[in-house]
């Protein structure tokens, strides 16, 4: 009887995800010329256990985020065609790119959390 083989998909899940994020950001930095995509931080991508869809979770420094969406998902397919000259697997995923609040979230909890701090008085810290 053999030995079981354990399955490598989910280690090679997370490979794949992080190729693809690598990649798209090298490509949307150095071939993407869309006015409209500004400095893009890719946050992470999430594949599909078929590798048929990607979802690509981006944050903004500067610009619009839902014109910056817009323009990503417009080019969606420039992005797919570069990342299928890179990557050697047999399904380059479909991309879908979303606007990742979580900074702007930690900034506005960062920024209550100082204004509670500020708004105590003497009395309340002495406890």
């Amino acid at each position: 009887m053999a030995p079981k083989r354990k399955s490598a998909a989910p280690n090679r899940s997370f490979k794949v995800s992080d190729q693809i994020q690598r990649d798209l950001a090298e490509l949307i930095a150095r071939e993407l010329k869309d006015p409209r995509v500004g400095m893009v931080t890719l946050q992470g991508v999430e594949v599909t256990p078929d590798y048929a869809h990607a979802k690509v979770y981006f944050s903004l420094l500067i610009g619009d985020p839902d014109e910056t969406q817009a323009a990503l998902n417009q080019a969606a397919g420039f992005l797919r065609n570069g990342l299928f000259k890179r990557l050697h697997i047999h399904t380059v995923p479909t991309l879908h790119f979303i606007y990742d609040r979580t900074t702007e979230r930690a900034a506005d909890m960062n920024a209550l959390i100082a204004k509670a701090v500020a708004s105590r008085g003497p009395e309340d810290e002495a406890q």
